[in-house]
């Protein structure tokens, strides 16, 4: 939550924040507590038993719980830049979805960053971040591109308009017309999926990775493995080709409370 302190622009205050993860433990509904009782905003906290990485599951409920018509989306390893949702806000536009990217930080610098590294914005800063270990490099550009400079990256660079879990966006109602995320899937280009079938039902894509920003805090990755790659990549494949077998398995379905 102390991303999303850092993250919630006053540009952007007439938003209502969901905070979703996939076990309910008594620290995180203690933030979750602290963070509402300390904020104007609306905050709602959707949880799902631990069942492994069902990542797709708790998003299909937090857009059935949330209650306005635009939904930006993120990461819970993700650390918004402080205009991130003013970004989103600023350039959403009907028809399309948004595509984000985020800076990678290696793990030296993820597991010693602080809540007041975040807050003073130094976490974003490149020259505290070279001083505290990282090599600097062009990727460093996500960072200090800004104005002008960030649309034109936006427009140049090569990277695909692919939906992006940590930094993407959409209307409400386009996420429920292509019935949200594919449960079956669980991790690996579940969130490049949805996208695909947003673009099948005729939205466009708009590049803004240069304008909206998050930090990645990497992190042991124990949920992947090959046989669910697998099973994603050919959910996908049949996706891209326009024939997805997608009734049932998203938002519209039956559900247990919690499950």
């Amino acid at each position: 939550m102390a991303g999303w302190k850092n993250g919630l622009h006053p540009a952007s205050m007439s938003i209502s924040v969901l905070g979703v993860e996939g076990a309910n433990s008594y620290s995180t509904i203690g933030t979750a507590w602290a963070f509402r009782k300390n904020s104007d905003l609306e905050i709602t906290h959707v949880w799902q038993a631990d069942d492994g990485f069902q990542k797709c599951k708790i998003l299909n409920k937090a857009i059935t719980a949330s209650s306005g018509d635009y939904l930006v989306l993120t990461d819970g390893d993700c650390i918004p830049r402080a205009d991130f949702v003013a970004v989103h806000r600023q350039q959403a536009q009907p028809g399309y979805y948004l595509s984000g990217g985020y800076f990678k930080l290696p793990m030296a610098i993820s597991e010693a960053i602080t809540p007041q590294d975040i807050a003073s914005g130094d976490a974003f800063d490149v020259d505290w971040l070279v001083a505290h270990g990282l090599k600097n490099s062009h990727k460093t550009m996500k960072l200090t591109a800004r104005g002008l400079k960030a649309k034109l990256y936006n427009a140049i660079t090569l990277t695909r308009r692919t939906w992006n879990g940590h930094n993407a966006s959409c209307y409400k109602a386009e996420a429920i017309k292509v019935n949200g995320f594919d449960e079956r899937m669980q991790y690996g280009g579940e969130d490049c999926e949805f996208g695909d079938r947003l673009r099948n039902s005729g939205l466009k894509t708009k590049q803004i990775r240069y304008s909206a920003v998050c930090l990645h805090l990497d992190h042991a990755r124990g949920y992947v493995n090959d046989e669910t790659w697998a099973k994603n990549r050919a959910i996908r494949a049949k996706t891209q080709e326009n024939c997805p077998d997608h009734d049932g398995l998203g938002l519209a379905q039956p559900r247990q409370p919690h499950g």
